[in-house]
């Protein structure tokens, strides 16, 4: 598919590198600290969040980015003509319903992308985009079999798509700049440390 305007696409990679980048840099993570004992869920988010440092974020900024922009056009392609894509590729996976399978695997990259690129509930994002390509890398090998040049493609995207779910979206996502509102509990433990002094109630005598 040619991209009608690789300017503007390009543009919208850089403004959105910029922003999250300082969306990410906002986040105060040296104050944020886990509770003495936070619940597994909560310290499985917080590392999940915070693990990647600052280069592999940026690395995960840039794929995140480069596979959403991309599979937009993807989705959009699919929602444009879904009979079309139902009975050329769905139909050959002998799947019952291919026209709402059409418009589930459209929306899923449409919606999946968009989740990508912002870095919001990001592993609802990567998997949606990795099914539809797991599924995409199926059709074409029961069709045409393990042919190189037909399957590069859909396995960059599925790989890279995985690589997100399994490493998160880095630190620069609004999925980390919610961190203060997800891990509050968190800062208000840190901030009443044993440490700090206490305001202390004194009684007043009436006279």
């Amino acid at each position: 598919m040619h991209l009608s305007n690789p300017i503007e696409l390009m543009t919208a990679f850089l403004t959105a590198t910029v922003a999250l980048w300082f969306v990410g840099r906002s986040v105060p993570w040296a104050a944020i600290q886990p509770a003495n004992r936070p619940s597994p869920l909560i310290a499985a988010a917080f590392h999940y969040l915070r693990g990647p440092g600052l280069l592999a974020s940026t690395g995960l900024l840039l794929l995140r980015l480069s596979i959403g922009l991309l599979m937009i056009h993807h989705g959009q392609e699919k929602l444009a003509d879904p009979q079309q894509f139902a009975s050329t590729y769905v139909a050959s996976l002998h799947l019952p319903f291919p026209l709402f399978f059409a418009y589930v695997a459209g929306f899923s990259e449409l919606i999946g992308s968009w989740l990508v690129i912002l870095g919001l509930v990001t592993p609802l994002g990567a998997l949606a985009l990795a099914s539809t390509m797991g599924v995409a890398a199926l059709q074409h090998i029961l069709t045409g079999g393990f042919n190189i040049y037909v399957l590069e493609l859909v396995v960059l995207y599925l790989g890279g798509s995985l690589a997100i779910l399994f490493n998160g979206p880095g630190r620069f996502s609004f999925d980390a700049a919610m961190a203060p509102v997800l891990f509050n509990s968190s800062l208000t433990a840190s901030a009443g440390d044993a440490n700090t002094p206490q305001p202390a109630l004194v009684p007043i005598e009436s006279r």
